[in-house]
This record gives C-alpha cells, structure tokens and sequence, in this order.
C-alpha cells in the first residue's frame, strides 16, 4: 500500500514535496534543506554549504534534529536537543540559562548559533537563547566552518530553522505539566490566507513557568512568533519573520565547588557531606532578566533554469538585566564558599544581512553549483556594570540573605562594538559520480571597546582568508566517502606585553568518513575520523615579570571519531545511536602542555528507539526508552600547590523514557497526549567541571507531560 502526502509552505528555497511512504516504512521525498523532514532521519542539509544539498554530498560532518525528534523527546533547550547527537557536549550541567556547548573539544558559549543563517552574536552577559518549541529543525556543523560564516569557534557551528508559514491549515495547542511545578502552553497556527497560496501565515507562541532546580530560582519565558509569506509566483518568495520574548527570570546561572560534588567535605568531626543537587551558592536577589526582539526577512528570486537570488536580513535587539552572586573559591579550613558579586544592565543591538548569487549550469562534463555572497554584520553592546565581592557562605550550614556587594568594586561600563564583513565564493562540482567542493572567503573584522569613564576607546582590525575544500564519491547504492579541508580563524583581543595587538587564532581541521544514505529508505548512517587543530593561541607569558600579559603560541589539537545513525527503520520503529571518542590535548602552553582541556569528556555514547503499535489493541501507542553515556574528563586547579594541574571528574549514564497516545481513534487526529521522563532513576552526577570553584551538578529527574490538540 502507498499513501501520497503532500507537504508545502511557502518558504525560502522551499518548493512543494511530496513523499512516498510504502507500507514497510520506506520513503522517497524530494526534502528542502529550510523546511520540514518527514521522518527523523533529514536527508537535506544548508548548514554545510548555504546551498540546499544532499547529507551524502556534505564534506564535513552534519548533525541534523528534526522537530519530531525534538517533540518525542520532549526537549526544553536547544542545547538539550544534541544530547543524543556525538561529539557535542553541553557543558553548564542542569543550567540553560544559555545553550552552552563544547563540540569537538573546543567551548564557547552560544558564540556560534545562527537563526536563519544568520549569526546571534552575543557579548559579555548578553546571549540569545531560543526555545525549541519554535524551531523546524536544528542542525551541527562539525568543524571549522569560517569560508561560509566567518569568524568562528573552531569546533562548529549550530544553526537553527525557524518555523516557517505553510500552505496546509496548521491548527496546534499544547499543554505542559511536570516536575520543578512547570506549567506550559503553546499554540502553533498557520495557513495560507488566500484561495491561490500567494499569501500565507504562521503564528507560534509561548508561555512556560516552572522552578529551576536549584533552590530560590524560577524560569518564566513568554515568546510569540508571527511570520508572514508572499509567493506571488513559482519563482519568487519573500518571507518577514520575527520573535519576541520576554523572560523576567531566566533562572539559575552558578557553579558550585570540587569539595561537595566530585569529593565530598569534610567537616570538623570527620564526617562527610555531599551538597543537595538543588543547592544555590547565590543569595536571594540574584537574576538573570531578558527580553529579546528579532525581526528580519528571508527572500529569494529565481531568474532562469541558472540563476537564483537569495537574502537574509535581521535586526535584533536585546535587554539584559544581570544580578548575581556567585561562587569564586573554596576555603576549606572553615568550609566556607567565597563568593562574588556582579550587576550589569545591558543593551545588544545587532544587524545582519548576507546577499547570496546561485547558479547552477554545466561546462563540459562538469555541474556546477556556484554560490558567491557578501554578508555583513554589525553588533554594539552598551553595559553599565559593576563587580565586587560578595560575603562567604557556610557550604554545611548556608545563611542567605546578604546579597549586596562587601567593600568597594570597580566599574565596568563600556560600549563593545563589532563589524565583520565577509566576501565568499564556492563551487560545487559533480562528474559522474565525484562532487568536489572548494570555497574561499576573505574577512575585514573590526572590534572596539570604548571606556566611558575614562572615554579611553581601544581598536583593532583584523583581516583574514580562510578556505576549504572536500572531495565525495557517491556510489549508486547510497555509500558515499569523502575528504576535506577546512579553516577558521577566532579573533583575539587585548595585545602583547609589548603593546602589539594579537593576531587572530587560527584552526585546521582534516576530516575523512563515510555517509550512507540510501534514496529509498528514510536511514542516514556517518562516520567521520578529524584532526582538528587551532594554533596561535593565547597562553600565560613565561616571564614572571610580566605574568599579566599573554603571549601567542600555544596550540591544541583534537583528534576523534564520530560514528552516527539516524533511521526509521520501519512504520513502527525509529532509531538514533551515536559515539564519539575525542582525545584533546595542549601541544603547545606555558602552562598547560600536554594536559586535557576541561569539559572534554573522551568518550560519550547515546542510543534512542521508540515503537509505535499499529493495528492492535495497542494502535496509537508509542514507548520509547534512550540511554546517554558521558565518559571521565577533566577539571583544572586554580590555585594551592596543584595550580594548573588536572583533577578528574566521574563518568556517568542516564536513562530517558517516554509513553505517547495517539488520540485519532477518539476521533482527534494529530492529537495525542504522553509523558516524558528524563534521568529516569534520578541519578547524582557532576555534569563537568570548569575550574575546581567551578562545577556543575547535572540535572535531576525531570517528569513532563504533554497533551497536544490539533483542529
């Protein structure tokens, strides 16, 4: 038996698909790269190219979630959406306060996310975060990608896809309860407003309460998310997007120390003592507030059979408003956690634009893909802070309510600024069977920062070209091998103890794997072995007489493999399994050679399956069970007689589950309602460690359940 579904929105780059599902679960779609995928293994992917292209003719390695693997695993952040996906690692344990990550060894926080594609450039405590209810798809580019985006952190890049308007009715409300007192809902509304499709809709919103874990902190986010499409013919579409959100308490951002979570303390009788998982070294007055406003437009026009024209445009703005105290060492002799203090008020703006020329034709041979473009954008932050310290707290017998700052602090108040403009061309070649793709882009970067109490303004330019090349065989069965070569350069501020401005960081990465991925089955199978390496790095001066100036030649190298496989293996059975062994090392510090980077798990390992009974008493109910493994990695001692020496934090497993009803046969089709449970047997688990002050308790058991209604 065949059944033909018709899947269209009007969307840039997105054309009407249609896919084929034979009654053994096999399927043939004509998949966008911008759009939805019909199943949980997406074939299609633009994060590697800016082109919609083929996962199998991708020269690096790509991660793809799709927004049914999102909804079955009932995830709260973006950074929870890659908990089954190898090589990346979120490395701020049960905070989500922003989706911070290390992908392949390296760690920058939400300093390399792009909505759209466009970059959500943050800066200092101002970062994007958006909530994956939003989201048609999120994607992991692994590696160094700076040919395409520019400046970029050297692990890879994550890029997220909206929720776009569509021709079909889409009428959807859900509803949350769960562990921590969450109280969710959200809608989901969209549609073409015309008999003809040329104008057409989406309306998506929001709203979520719930106590974060540690105690005296909530989470409150409200969003909503118009977006309207106009496709006045086959050849031209102009979609306005936008999001709006306000979170008056995005919840709890601290860290704890080594002594009560990787070893416990010891008090003054010799008794041992672990701190509580919803412990909060904090005081009653800490807050992270934010508001965030995105609104921008996706459009492109397709000329002839060779050339199409595409732009994406966004202005942003965000209000930041920073309250903490917080940890910053351990006393052990009266164990007593010493503390911090920080307030800022920030103001983000940003704009972003990326113009993009597509022709495709044929010389010889030879088809050619050619992509050139020119993006360009601007960010300026405005922060009014003030840093101190902060009264110690007893870690055994905790006494809040001081939260102001002890003594007298220093300023912060400066306006950041940053401009990048980058022009890139690639092509992708295709000859029978072999696709070569090379790329080059040159980058003019711009960074200041202006001292408004002393208007003192630093500057520094940088310029830099970076390219990259690959080289896939796609055999006729779905095999495809492949080769590449990449770049990226990461911009540093500050200079050398000599006043010389330090050049930007620099990375390669070599990168060899396979991809199966058959036309007629929905399965896509990769592994990849890298070598990744970023160089000039900044590391502390060997001379003791200027220990506050760095120097640039340290280097860290990261070598692995990645091995993932994505697959609905029949209409009852879908899959995902994933392994990464990461092996991390300074080559190349004054202070640090030969040792881990900290949060770099070596190994992780995932593996999810759901089934879903059909034509039984059991029809319309999905069980699913997954297991995430996180292997040894590392902490580093920041002071006493181990400075700068390792310490070890403990490997872990956790177990998922969930249970869905599919309501059809109560004559509500599309509905269901189900329950998800995360860290099933409620395990205690440091997540990682950043510094021995600085340790993250991982997430409790977490219960949610989910009822959602389409009309």
């Amino acid at each position: 038996m065949l059944i033909a579904l018709t899947l269209a929105a009007p969307v840039t780059g997105w054309a009407e698909e249609t896919l084929t599902v034979s009654g053994d679960g096999a399927a043939a779609v004509q998949e966008s790269a911008w759009g939805p995928a019909p199943t949980i293994a997406a074939k299609r992917s633009a994060t590697a190219t800016k082109t919609d292209t083929a996962i199998e003719k991708n020269p690096q390695s790509v991660s793809v979630v799709t927004r049914e693997e999102m909804a079955t695993r009932a995830v709260s952040s973006v950074k929870e959406a890659f908990s089954y996906s190898p090589g990346v690692f979120s490395n701020r344990g049960s905070s989500s306060v922003f989706d911070a990550l290390s992908i392949r060894g390296f760690s920058e926080t939400n300093t390399n996310q792009y909505l759209d594609g466009l970059k959500l450039q943050g800066n200092n405590f101002s970062e994007f975060a958006i909530d994956p209810w939003f989201l048609e798809r999120a994607e992991l580019l692994r590696g160094p990608a700076s040919v395409l985006y520019g400046k970029s952190n050297p692990g890879g890049v994550v890029a997220m896809i909206s929720k776009r308007p569509t021709f079909a009715t889409q009428r959807e409300v859900q509803f949350q309860m769960g562990s921590d007192n969450l109280f969710a809902t959200g809608f989901d509304f969209g549609g073409s407003l015309d008999d003809n499709g040329v104008y057409s809709y989406r309306l998506t919103g929001l709203a979520k309460d719930q106590d974060a874990q540690q105690a005296m902190n909530k989470e409150k986010r409200y969003a909503i998310a118009p977006s309207f499409s106009w496709r006045p013919d086959e050849n031209t579409s102009v979609t306005l997007l936008s999001y709006f959100q306000n979170e008056p308490q995005t919840g709890y951002y601290g860290w704890l120390p080594r002594e009560g979570t990787v070893v416990p303390i010891v008090d003054a009788s010799g008794q041992q003592h672990k701190l509580p998982t919803d412990f909060d070294e904090g005081d009653k007055g800490n807050k992270i507030a934010r508001t965030t406003k995105l609104i921008g437009y996706s459009a492109e026009h397709t000329f002839n059979d060779t050339w199409t024209v595409r732009q994406n445009l966004r202005y942003a703005d965000l209000r930041t408003d920073y309250h903490s105290i917080y940890g910053s060492g351990y006393d052990a002799t009266n164990n007593r956690i010493l503390r911090s203090y920080a307030d800022s008020q920030e103001t983000l703006n940003q704009f972003a634009v990326d113009t993009q020329a597509q022709a495709m034709f044929a010389t010889g041979p030879l088809d050619h893909t050619l992509l050139m473009g020119v993006d360009y954008q601007r960010t300026r932050n405005d922060i009014d802070a003030v840093f101190g310290s902060a009264a110690p707290l007893s870690a055994l017998n905790p006494q809040y309510g001081n939260n102001q700052m002890v003594g007298a602090g220093f300023p912060y108040r400066y306006l950041n600024r940053e401009e990048q403009t980058g022009l890139y061309a690639q092509d992708q070649l295709a000859w029978d069977r072999w696709v070569l793709t090379l790329g080059g882009r040159y980058d003019y970067l711009m960074t200041s920062a202006l001292n408004r109490d002393s208007a003192v303004r630093s500057t520094q330019h940088d310029q830099a070209f970076t390219w990259r090349g690959g080289l896939n065989y796609v055999f006729d069965n779905g095999v495809a091998p492949y080769f590449s070569y990449s770049e990226a350069f990461i911009p540093n501020s500050g200079t050398s103890a000599s006043g010389t401005p330090f050049d930007p960081s620099r990375a390669k990465q070599y990168e060899a794997g396979v991809k199966y991925v058959p036309k007629d089955r929905p399965l896509v199978l990769t592994a990849a072995l890298y070598q990744l390496t970023k160089t000039k790095n900044l590391t502390a001066n060997p001379d003791p007489t200027l220990a506050t100036f760095s120097v640039q030649n340290g280097e860290i190298r990261a070598r692995g493999v990645e091995l993932e496989a994505k697959a609905a293996l029949t209409d009852h059975v879908n899959l995902t399994a994933a392994y990464a062994y990461t092996d991390a090392e300074y080559t190349k510090d004054t202070l640090l050679q030969g040792k881990t980077p900290v949060q770099v798990p070596k190994h992780t390992a995932s593996l999810w399956s759901d089934y879903t009974f059909h034509e039984t008493a059991l029809s319309g109910l999905t069980l699913g069970a997954g297991v995430r493994y996180v292997g040894q990695s590392q902490g580093l001692y920041s002071g006493g007689d181990k400075v700068n020496q390792n310490f070890a934090v403990a490997p872990y497993t956790l177990v998922d589950a969930g249970v869905k009803y599919d309501l059809a046969r109560f004559g509500l089709p599309g509905s269901s309602v189900g329950i998800n449970v995360k860290n099933l047997f409620d395990r205690d688990y440091v997540s990682s460690c950043y510094r021995d002050y600085a340790c993250y308790w991982g997430a409790e058991r977490q219960v949610i359940g989910t009822a959602s209604f389409r009309f």
